[in-house]
């Protein structure tokens, strides 16, 4: 999907109606795919016998997922892929409070693989980011996170040093027709791309999204990026976010593209040397 994606936007060119659509129906194309996956999983796990799920979950559910341990599962398999590609990678400092008891470990119940894939995917782009940022420096800078747990609310907080963005492309950070790495060659004899199709950040915020949670970036442009994954700490708000399918979602596809109500910048900044030498 992903590669086709890619093949479309150089075939044909992108805007804005036909991008908007497309992220439009994607998002919800892959978040029936997260809950039908998730379902078949559950099933299998439960009832087929010759599965060998954890003793302590619930098919692939854990009532008491310790975070900081999948969090540490994700930082190590990146950290290997990152050190196939760059020969190095950033060490981490991972700190965890617990309002409701400081004393203990945080944990939540909460589908451990989803964790793992989300944290996973923004460990690579943390780690790309302050490689490339820091080629000229002797050492790299870590990667923080935060874990903290409240009455409401789990949330990590990933911190990093690799350079952030502009405050505009956040959006399109999200978008699966924009990557900020070289587009990725598929062959058979090649090991799997780091980074470069595009789709890690939008279906990492999908699986956030699934039972309620969100994703967020804050990037401080020239220092890094602080990512913010916020999750519900109570299983009983923790509710399936799934599409619905009826005449406004049709209706998606047939409205047309309105003149926006607020004056609107131009989408790059200006270059004065260029628009000089034009006029």
């Amino acid at each position: 999907m992903a590669q086709g994606v890619i093949e479309y936007k150089e075939m044909f060119g992108q805007d804005p109606v036909t991008s908007q659509n497309i992220q439009y129906f994607l998002d919800r194309f892959y978040m029936s795919r997260i809950s039908i996956r998730m379902l078949i999983n559950q099933h299998t796990l439960i009832f087929d016998p010759t599965s060998q799920p954890a003793p302590s979950t619930i098919g692939c559910i854990d009532p008491n997922c310790r975070v900081t341990e999948v969090i540490q599962d994700a930082y190590e398999c990146a950290r290997m892929l990152c050190e196939q590609y760059y020969l190095c990678s950033p060490e981490l400092e991972l700190k965890e409070l617990n309002v409701n008891a400081e004393s203990e470990p945080i944990h939540i119940s909460y589908v451990p693989s989803h964790l793992y894939h989300v944290l996973f995917e923004l460990f690579k782009n943390a780690m790309r980011a302050t490689i490339e940022n820091h080629e000229s420096s002797s050492t790299l800078p870590p990667i923080a996170v935060m874990v903290a747990l409240g009455g409401e609310d789990l949330s990590i907080k990933m911190s990093d040093r690799g350079g952030g963005v502009p405050a505009r492309k956040i959006e399109q950070l999200f978008s699966y027709m924009y990557s900020t790495a070289p587009r990725p060659e598929i062959t058979t004899h090649r090991r799997t791309p780091l980074a470069g199709f595009g789709y890690g950040l939008p279906l990492s915020r999908l699986y956030v999204r699934y039972f309620q949670g969100d994703l967020q970036l804050y990037p401080l442009e020239g220092f890094g990026t602080d990512t913010v994954i916020h999750l519900k700490a109570l299983s009983t708000d923790s509710v399936e976010k799934l599409p619905v399918f009826n005449q406004t979602a049709l209706r998606h596809y047939t409205s047309s593209h309105e003149a926006d109500d607020w004056s609107v910048p131009r989408k790059e900044p200006l270059d004065l040397a260029r628009d000089r030498v034009a006029k």
